[in-house]
């Protein structure tokens, strides 16, 4: 049994308006159906990309938390702030810094606690 129904439908993709031969049709050609086809996958795959993004960063700050010997740019991810800055805070003495070698900088777990506790006062 076919039916000779026509709608007036509007692409979801190019949003223009064509006459559909069934109620469910969403694209108005094989085209804008492959271009919207492809752009779900992209979307798909950015979305992915940005959820392992995140895991890592969330990784990255629980090995580090579990570190007692943190370099710079460890210190900087726990501080919230540049490794400028953690150097701007060592030359100061503001945190207290090993230099094991060049650019082997180290930072006590310990001493990034106590600094906290006694700024918070």
């Amino acid at each position: 049994m076919s039916s000779k129904i026509r709608v007036q439908r509007i692409c979801q993709y190019c949003e223009k308006e064509f006459t559909a031969k069934t109620t469910v049709t969403k694209y108005c050609s094989h085209k804008c159906n492959q271009k919207a086809y492809k752009a779900s996958l992209k979307a798909k795959r950015i979305e992915n990309s940005y959820e392992e993004t995140i895991k890592f960063k969330i990784l990255s700050i629980e090995k580090v938390k579990a570190k007692e010997f943190l370099t710079v740019k460890e210190t900087a991810i726990l501080l919230n702030c540049s490794t400028r800055t953690v150097y701007r805070m060592i030359k100061s003495r503001t945190i207290k810094a090993v230099n094991l070698a060049k650019r082997m900088t180290r930072i006590r777990r310990e001493e990034l606690n106590t600094i906290m506790k006694n700024s918070s006062i």
